[in-house]
């Protein structure tokens, strides 16, 4: 049985992380979120010179597990981290306090925290095939911290608005044509683009480029820390509500939910 994820390591000391769970469209189990924090924070810590981050085909990655990281729509049954001490999320943490550059090469749906995964990336690379949404608000809860503190960065407070509070899905050249992504390539030639564009950023002086990763980060980038607290209070109220129950099991059951805000 093939690991969730893959970690793989080219000549030019780019590190390649796949998301490996294709039949559930690279939804992220516990077991995954930390896998992808340790494969992050090693890389932080050896001469790993860029990230690529991708998802075997059909997706880039689903967000959640909805019956194991959601509960199923179980009544009074959160996630663990709607019970621990209000933190960012580790894997975010990792990712958004590497100076290592992270480029997402998106094949597919980057929705929920799949979306917000890319948006952790410093480049984002679409497949023509590629979909983004912020789907949080369609389960009663909130975005992570990146949703709320990076996609207005790149698309601008109006249209983070828009996407946020419907949970709309977006293609990837309506991604391309607000900012959301920095090219569209066809779907075979995108891994070796995003190599391609790490190999370049690779072959520069690494220490250079991670000051200016670095630089980047406390020019333009909130509190990370202090918003991923407010996050996760956020979620735990919002896990314990109806509504998010209601989210859940209708996604399960595929039909319309009914919201009651309760």
């Amino acid at each position: 049985m093939n690991a969730p994820i893959r970690f793989d390591l080219t000549d030019e000391r780019v590190g390649v992380i796949t998301l490996d769970r294709p039949d559930a469209r690279n939804a992220l189990t516990f077991e995954m979120y930390a896998e992808l924090e340790r494969l992050v924070r090693e890389a932080s810590d050896t001469d790993v010179r860029c990230l690529v981050i991708t998802g075997s085909d059909p997706a880039f990655c689903s967000g959640d597990d909805v019956r194991q990281v959601m509960g199923g729509g179980a009544e009074g049954k959160a996630p663990v981290a709607a019970d621990r001490t209000p933190r960012l999320t580790p894997a975010a943490d990792a990712l958004l306090f590497t100076d290592v550059p992270v480029i997402a090469a998106v094949n597919g749906a980057a929705v929920g925290w799949g979306m917000e995964l890319a948006l952790m990336a410093d480049i984002r690379i679409a497949s023509e095939k590629a979909k983004f949404g912020e789907l949080f608000v369609l389960r009663g809860l909130v975005s992570d911290a990146p949703g709320l503190g990076r996609l207005a960065q790149l698309v601008g407070r109006e249209k983070a608005a828009e996407l946020l509070f419907t949970g709309d899905v977006i293609g990837a050249e309506e991604a391309r044509a607000i900012g959301l992504v920095s090219r569209v390539v066809p779907h075979d030639d995108l891994l070796p683009a995003a190599l391609s564009l790490a190999g370049r950023i690779a072959a520069n002086p690494p220490l250079a480029v991670r000051r200016l990763k670095a630089g980047l980060r406390n020019t333009l980038d909130p509190n990370w820390r202090e918003l991923g607290a407010w996050v996760s209070t956020t979620l735990g109220e919002l896990f314990a509500t109806a509504d998010h129950r209601e989210g859940v099991r209708a996604f399960l059951e595929k039909r319309p939910p009914k919201f009651t805000g309760r």
